[in-house]
């Protein structure tokens, strides 16, 4: 895991590059993360270097490389961050059916969602959340999960979290999607199909990708909103 320098840095090389074709000048890096000194930012560009997100190119100025982003950093730049709310949990329903009040639908929280190693789907309704309706596409099906484990935090997404999803056997690659593998077992991970693969990312390096078929993989929703409790 970066630290926030390290992560500041990454960025600000990242934007610079995009925008520019060419990252900062060693003094321009010094300034934007307010260091004392050009070592520091050697220190920092060392760590970027060994940790395998930039590489440095010999006998040219300036010549830095982005090799990967976390993905902590890869959702901010293609601008999905987590819509986050305070809530809470009602009394267990008896049905799985939206409960739509002034302002806000009570979705039904569909049980719990690995956010790590893959979990037994569950189907049956724990209880319900109330999510604004702005959160909510027109004309879709929504339900929410429990979040089991860490392996999605660099993405903002916490043990204990309130994922809400929206049903769909399709998604994007980069989406955040409720998959169930080998139809039995369910888990948030990043969507990426390649050709006849499926790869399910988490954010969390201490997790590795898992790679299946796509006829292992079922696409049941995606992630569109997010409610914390405190």
């Amino acid at each position: 895991m970066l630290t926030k320098k390290q992560l500041d840095l990454l960025e600000l090389i990242h934007r610079r590059v995009q925008r520019d074709g060419v990252p900062p000048s060693f003094d321009e890096m010094k300034e934007a993360l307010d260091l004392r000194s050009k070592s520091g930012i050697h220190r920092l560009i060392t760590a970027l270097e060994e940790r395998g997100f930039i590489r440095r190119l010999a006998h040219r100025a300036r010549a830095i490389e982005i090799v990967k982003l976390p993905e902590s950093l890869e959702a901010k730049m293609s601008g999905f961050s987590p819509r986050v709310i305070e809530g809470d949990r009602t009394d267990p329903p008896r049905d799985a059916q939206p409960i739509v009040t002034s302002g806000a639908t009570e979705l039904p929280v569909m049980g719990r969602i690995a956010a790590g190693t893959p979990i037994e789907a569950i189907s049956e309704v724990a209880s319900h959340v109330a999510v604004p309706q702005q959160m909510l596409g027109t004309g879709k099906s929504h339900y929410a999960l429990e979040v089991k484990g860490d392996s999605m935090i660099e993405a903002g997404i916490n043990e204990g979290d309130i994922v809400v999803i929206e049903e769909g056997s399709t998604a994007d690659n980069g989406d955040i999607v409720v998959a169930l593998v080998e139809g039995n077992e369910a888990t948030l991970k990043r969507f990426r199909k390649k050709g006849g693969m499926i790869a399910l990312e988490a954010a969390n390096p201490a997790y590795q990708t898992r790679m299946l078929r796509d006829d292992q993989v079922t696409v049941q929703g995606k992630l569109v909103g997010l409610i914390r409790s405190y």
